[in-house]
């Protein structure tokens, strides 16, 4: 009886160790983020914004995880980095939902950076060599990162 007890102590341990949220970067909180649609909103009458975001990812640099897209409205991503490059997501985040903290504000992507995003993230060359104008787009420079489990 006492190994039964045991042993299910253990696999609930273990699968709570599992479950529970990873950090990345600077210690923050999950409380207070605003969805996507909301810092879309904000961001229509500012330029930057200093704010805490909850989102899902839809993709990860495959090279060592040092930028992530989120989902946003109408099948738009902004592209997440991560502050001074100090820090890294696990690559195989895809789909999980995600609270991240920093600045968002607009930016025009040169050409040249666009094509090295598009190789971190494994595009074909074809795919890389469509890639022939800057892009604006909204963009958020994380301190630190929840992946929720």
């Amino acid at each position: 009886m006492k190994a039964l007890v045991f042993f299910l102590a253990l696999g609930l341990s273990i699968a709570t160790a599992q479950a529970q949220d990873s950090y990345h970067g600077a210690k923050i909180t999950a409380d207070q983020a605003l969805s996507t649609k909301q810092l879309v909103e904000k961001m229509k009458t500012t330029d930057t914004l200093d704010t805490k975001v909850t989102g899902t990812v839809e993709s990860v640099c495959k090279m060592k995880g040092c930028w992530m897209k989120v989902k946003l409205p109408e099948g738009k991503t902004m592209r997440v980095s991560f502050k001074d490059y100090d820090f890294f997501v696990p690559k195989d985040i895809e789909g999980k939902t995600v609270v991240f903290e920093g600045k968002a504000f607009s930016r025009v992507t040169p050409v040249k950076e666009l094509k090295h995003y598009a190789e971190d993230a494994g595009k074909s060359k074809e795919e890389v060599a469509k890639i022939t104008e800057p892009e604006k787009a909204l963009v958020f420079v994380a301190d630190g990162v929840i992946v929720k489990q």
